[in-house]
């Protein structure tokens, strides 16, 4: 029987990661075919327009075209591998835990994007600018390389996106006992001391780039904690007594 069960978690692993792999190559191909008309969008954003993108190297070009369609692949293959996760784990759950953890996915897959939409539209084009700035101080003269550019632009939105999902961490690990309200709240100054820092290394080091990175990132370490609180009342709830 054991040796039955373990076939069968590894048929549904298997049939799971194919599913992935599948939308992987799906949106790969969708990535190849937009990619250039994604580029020049960038071109034409405030952060790039007065850019110019140059190559150093006859296949400088290729790797960015490559990069992009990988980019899209990787973000619209994400939503489908939290829900093959979620339906992997899902005859160990109950109905109730079942419909409790599936509003992870699109949580996660939303806040993921606005995390890399507010540090592109917004951290993005504050870094470029400092940048420029400094550049024209020391009188340098301002000659980039499309692969220096846009490695410098996903150091930037892929840290910032990351950290929009710390409102599904937080939960998650609430839900499973980890974190309570208390801790959240006796570890307050910490996480506001460990966010600041986080922002003045993912910002331009002047007062109003830092309070434009960083007050979003304690709003939603607030919002966290009252989810956080929230979802254990219900959790306390279900396990009280009936009377």
């Amino acid at each position: 029987m054991e040796q039955e069960e373990l076939i069968y978690h590894l048929t549904e692993v298997r049939k799971r990661l194919l599913i992935v792999f599948g939308s992987f190559f799906a949106a790969l191909c969708a990535g190849l075919y937009i990619s250039p008309r994604l580029l020049l969008f960038m071109k034409s954003q405030p952060a790039a327009a007065n850019i110019e993108w140059n190559v150093f190297s006859f296949t400088d070009g290729l790797f960015i075209y490559m990069k992009c369609a990988l980019m899209v692949a990787v973000l619209f293959t994400l939503p489908v591998l939290l829900y093959q996760i979620w339906a992997f784990v899902r005859p160990g759950l109950t109905e109730e835990e079942a419909r409790g953890t599936l509003p992870f996915v699109p949580i996660s897959f939303g806040l993921f994007l606005g995390g890399a939409s507010f540090s592109y539209f917004v951290v993005f084009p504050m870094m470029v600018k400092f940048m420029e700035k400094m550049n024209r101080t020391i009188g340098a003269v301002e000659t980039y390389g499309i692969d220096r550019y846009f490695s410098f632009l996903f150091s930037v939105v892929f840290p910032m996106a990351v950290a929009f999902e710390l409102p599904v961490v937080i939960l998650f690990l609430t839900r499973i006992g980890l974190l309570t309200p208390e801790r959240l709240k006796k570890a307050r100054k910490y996480a506001y001391l460990g966010l600041a820092i986080v922002g003045s290394c993912i910002s331009p080091p002047d007062f109003v780039s830092h309070l434009s990175v960083t007050i979003p990132l304690i709003l939603l370490f607030e919002i966290s904690v009252i989810v956080s609180a929230r979802q254990w009342r219900s959790m306390a709830h279900g396990l009280s007594p009936q009377k």
